[in-house]
């Protein structure tokens, strides 16, 4: 049997079962912000929310690394995360962080089969997600790190995030 590449024509999605929206709290690199876009056509993200930050899709390196994601990937920009996340919870989405807190559990352990609308707020490349916006969650996630360093780039554990929150694995 041939293992070949498939073409993206020949490619079939998988079955979308909950509705996750993406809140970027001052994510600010335009490879990042790139790469995001990227992530949520790939995880058929509903919608992305950059809060604090205006985004520059001229920027070469955003087009670069979006590999024009840009152009279906619904998004707005907005400029509190605390009003955005308030209407979110009362339209019934579920709000996870993804930072690591003296709080957070680590993401595999999280039961995301009750939940069919989740909003996912990742935080700024430096600083993470800020403090009011972690205090306006309602869980809060981590990846668990086996190595020296304590965190990783945003896209990156956005990838990991948005693969364990589409993907119902039976344990």
């Amino acid at each position: 049997m041939d293992n070949n590449q498939l073409t993206h024509e020949s490619h079939k999605n998988s079955a979308i079962t909950r509705d996750i929206i993406l809140l970027c709290d001052h994510v600010k690199s335009p490879a990042n912000i790139g790469a995001i876009f990227r992530l949520a056509d790939a995880f058929a993200v509903s919608e992305v929310i950059f809060c604090g930050t205006n985004i520059d899709l001229t920027s070469s390196r955003l087009k670069k690394t979006a590999r024009n994601t840009q152009e279906n990937v619904r998004f707005h920009e907005s400029e509190t995360p605390i009003k955005k996340l308030k209407e979110l919870h009362t339209k019934g989405y579920t709000s996870i962080a993804l930072e690591i807190t003296s709080q957070s559990m680590p993401i595999h352990s999280f039961d995301v089969t009750v939940y069919d609308k989740l909003v996912l707020a990742i935080g700024d490349e430096r600083h993470g997600i800020s403090p009011e916006v972690l205090n306006s969650i309602h869980h809060t996630l981590h990846i668990p790190m086996y190595g020296h360093n304590s965190s990783m780039n945003v896209a990156q554990a956005t990838a990991i995030a948005l693969y364990n929150l589409r993907v119902e694995v039976t344990k």
